[in-house]
Order: C-alpha cells, then structure tokens, then sequence
C-alpha cells in the first residue's frame, strides 16, 4: 500500500477518535479529561492495529510485536483508570470544600441573626424603660418664664461643649458652648421650650451674660493647654441690639480682649440678615476689639463673601445634607469676584479667599463624612464627632459666675 494511504487512513482513525471523545463529553457520559484520554487511546489502538494488519500483509507478524501492542494497551488502559480515579477524588474534594464553606456561612448567619435579636430586645427594653419614665408637663406662658427667671435667680445654667473638628484628622479645633437651664428636680428645660418666653421677657441678654461668663473662663482653661482650640459662643440679635446690655457687655469683652483669637460669636443666618443699623454697629464695635462672628443654620452657598468678611465673619456652618445638594454642577454658589464658573471642588477655597471657613453641620454618619471629604470641607459638626455634653461637675462650680455677678444680670429676671 503507498505511503499516502497510510497517512490519509490515519487521518481517519485521530478524526474517528476525536469525533467519539467528543460526543462523549458533550452526551455528559464522561467528563473531558477521561474524554481526551479515550480518544487518545482509540487513536492510538486504531493506528497500532492499522501497523499489524499491514504488517500482517506484508508479512507475518512477530510474537514480540504482538507482546508490546499488549503491554502498551495495558499501560494506557491503567492511566485511563488512574485518571479516572483521580477526577473522583477532585470532585469529592471540591463537593466537602463547598459544603464546609456553606456550613460557615450558616453559622456566621446564624450569630448575625442571634446578634440583630439581641439588640432588637435592648433596643425595645429601652424604649419601654423610656416610656415608663413619667412624662414631664409641658410648661407654657407664665409657668416657663417662672421657670426661667428662677433658674436665673439661682445660677441653675449649665454649659453643654460639643466639638468642632478639623478634616479629614478630626482633632478638635473648637467648641460650641450651648446653654442649658435646670428647674429644681434637675430636669433640663431645653432652648426650645424657653426661648421664645425669654425673648418675650427680654431676657435674653441676661441668658447671654451667664452663657458668656461660663465660656470665658472656659476659653482661659483651654488657652492654658492649647491656645489653638476656640470656642463659639452663641449670642441673641437681641442682646446686640439692647441698649442696657450692650454697653456692660462690651466693657467686659474689652476687659477679656486677650481671647479675642478663641472666642467665636455665633448667629443664625437668618438674623444676620435681617440685623438692624444698631447691630451692625455693636459687632463692628466687637470686631474692632478682634473678635469675630460665625452664622449657623445656613441654608445654601448663596452668601455675599464681601458682606461677610466686612462685618467680620470668619465661619460659615450648613446643613450638611443641604451642602452636599449644592455642591453639584448647577447648585448655588456664593457671591463673590470671581465671574466665572465655580467648580464643586473649589467652593471651600473661595470663602478661604475671603478669609471664611465652611462648617459642614449636624453630621450624624459616616457616610456624609466621607462625602464631605471629597470636596476639602476644613471643619465639621455633628453627632458622628460626638453629642453636646455638660462640662464636668468641678468646672461647672469653678467657672460658674460669683453671687454679685448673678445677681447684678439677673435683677431683671426679678
């Protein structure tokens, strides 16, 4: 037979091999590796089977070929069987690696679960602790400014700090001092409930005095261990517009000017803006002594960056969620020199340039904290840093006004 026929027989019998590996691996009757090593086989018995035929009709075939033909169809079948064995053990392998894997997940699940119960049961045991407590009467009208005037009358105002931290490290940079009033039994009446009575009495300015008294002396503790903390002080547009407070109250900043570089007078935006030609001159007065002034409650961007640095404000706090609103293309932006369009990004830099940081306030998650960090926010506010709390007991007596002190600013409140 010619050599060519050899060849193309051959061809014959791979193809034939390859063709019944195939379709044994595709019917799912074995998996591929076991599928090329038969097909490998058939191929190779064919062609051996091919020699001995044509060997056969050339001539007789020895005993010695025939011995090898056996021992290499043992060879190949022992390696199928190997093989064979082999891919069992990898799927038993693989099937107990997935069923430990689905057991630790049920586990770490189950302890979750057992987790979630748990504060579930705290979280509902303190809520009926809450509502078991007895409700305190709400007060109105006459009953709270009696309130009022009697915490006053018997120096019962505290100062709650909450702090104000510097991004992305959160060191604490300032405070903001927060008044608190307590009746008799201790309980706290919050500004909510007070205010709006206080200002109806014109007792602000005497609320004022005692708030400022306290953050003095607390700004002279803390300029003792680090003249870099400040603390804001909030102040009524009432007291800078009331001609019997004012003129005492200046005196006595004059007399504490040394702390003009950590002591922040806050207003809401708000009254800034609607502040009078009497106001405007008494914190002009304050800023001629080195003070400065930062607004809060801020709702938008949309601040004239001139008009703020000329009366001396030096910070600017908005709602956080409200901040990150504007800052996207399209949102609000300060008024300013620049003409062109301002950038997300570059906002907080303008109000630098006009000597002005931004507050990003009432934080409460992280998740806004890592919004704001984006956009270079210098400070921010809010519960994730840490809740108002009331300055320890020691320093409550030790900055706490002396009796000719309270009863000088509170004969008004008589």
């Amino acid at each position: 037979m010619p050599v060519i026929a050899h060849i193309m027989l051959a061809l014959v019998y791979v193809t034939a091999a390859v063709l019944g590996a195939v379709a044994l691996y595709v019917n799912g009757i074995v998996p591929s590796i076991t599928a090329g090593i038969i097909g490998a086989t058939s191929a190779l018995a064919l062609l051996q089977l091919h020699m001995v035929v044509s060997r056969a009709s050339g001539g007789s075939v020895s005993e010695k070929d025939l011995l090898d033909i056996k021992q290499e169809i043992r060879k190949l079948t022992s390696r199928v069987a190997q093989n064979e064995q082999h891919a069992a053990e990898l799927k038993a392998s693989f099937e107990r690696d997935i069923a430990q894997r689905r057991e630790t997940i049920l586990n770490e699940m189950r302890g979750l679960e057992g987790m979630i119960q748990n504060l579930s049961k705290k979280f509902e045991t303190r809520l009926q602790s809450v509502r078991a407590q007895p409700t305190a009467t709400p007060i109105d009208g006459a009953s709270v400014l009696d309130a009022v005037k009697e915490a006053l009358r018997e120096n019962r105002v505290d100062l709650h700090l909450q702090a104000i931290v510097n991004l992305p490290q959160r060191r604490t940079c300032f405070y903001e001092g927060f008044t608190r009033l307590r009746r008799a039994n201790g309980e706290v009446i919050m500004p909510a409930e007070f205010l709006g009575a206080a200002e109806r009495a014109n007792l602000l300015g005497v609320i004022d005095n005692m708030l400022l008294f306290r953050c003095v002396q607390i700004v002279r503790r803390l300029s003792e261990r680090d003249r870099r903390i400040g603390v804001f002080c909030n102040i009524s547009m009432a007291s800078l517009e009331d001609e019997m407070f004012f003129p005492p109250f200046l005196d006595f900043m004059r007399e504490n000017r040394d702390l003009a570089h950590a002591m922040i007078f806050e207003l809401g935006v708000r009254v800034f803006n609607q502040r009078t030609d009497v106001a405007s001159k008494n914190m002009a007065k304050l800023k001629e002594l080195g003070f400065r002034f930062s607004l809060d409650k801020g709702d938008g961007l949309n601040f004239d960056l001139p008009e703020l640095q000329a009366a001396g404000v030096k910070f600017v706090k908005v709602n956080v969620e409200r901040l990150l609103e504007e800052l996207t293309p399209g949102g609000e932006r300060p008024i300013s020199s620049i003409t062109r369009d301002i950038a997300a990004e570059d906002v907080p830099a303008v109000f630098v340039r006009y000597g002005i940081d931004l507050i990003a306030e009432k934080m409460e998650t992280e998740k806004s904290v890592i919004e704001v960090l984006e956009f270079e926010i210098p400070f921010g506010q809010g519960h994730v840093f840490g809740a108002p709390r009331p300055i320890k007991g020691t320093l409550q007596d030790e900055t706490a006004p002396p009796p000719d002190f309270v009863r000088r600013v509170s004969a008004a409140a008589i």
